[in-house]
């Protein structure tokens, strides 16, 4: 099952530390704000590192029900 991976675009700031940790997850739009561009694109734990990594805690991960991050 793939994870559902949720950003609070109001609470990210931009840092791009969820791209460097997942790369092809996570990218920046035009506006400077994270955007998941493939959940299937990094293993789960590089994922949830990424989330961790965020230094606004902006990204949420989700298994199912249960809150990873």
């Amino acid at each position: 099952m793939t994870l559902d991976i949720r950003i609070d675009r109001d609470s990210c700031m931009g840092s791009g530390n969820c791209a460097f940790w997942a790369p092809g997850v996570f990218d920046l739009d035009d506006d400077g704000i994270a955007v998941v561009l493939d959940a299937n694109a990094a293993s789960d734990e590089k994922i949830v590192l990424a989330a961790q990594g965020c230094p606004t805690q902006a990204i949420a991960v989700f298994d199912g029900d249960n809150k990873l991050v």
